[in-house]
């Protein structure tokens, strides 16, 4: 399944929604019952996942194609 920009610029939009509403206030606490929202940790790594996720899509829109990786080897003698 291939995710679109769009699809994923809302992705990074709606983890950019759940960190603010953490960072408004990890839990709380209304008579017996209590809420305890998800770990900001975890809401970050998705919000850094999305956010490379949207710039590989915007890059691959502007120019066709996926940026090439540049990998480098070092040969070892054994």
């Amino acid at each position: 399944m291939s995710i679109t920009l769009e699809q994923a610029e809302e992705h990074l939009k709606a983890w950019l929604n759940a960190e603010l509403s953490v960072t408004t206030g990890q839990s709380y606490k209304i008579g017996s019952r209590e809420l305890t929202r998800a770990n900001l940790a975890q809401i970050r790594e998705r919000v850094t996942y999305w956010r490379k996720e949207v710039e590989r899509l915007q890059y691959l829109k502007r120019n066709g194609r996926l940026p090439k990786k540049v990998r480098r080897y070092i040969p070892i003698d054994l």
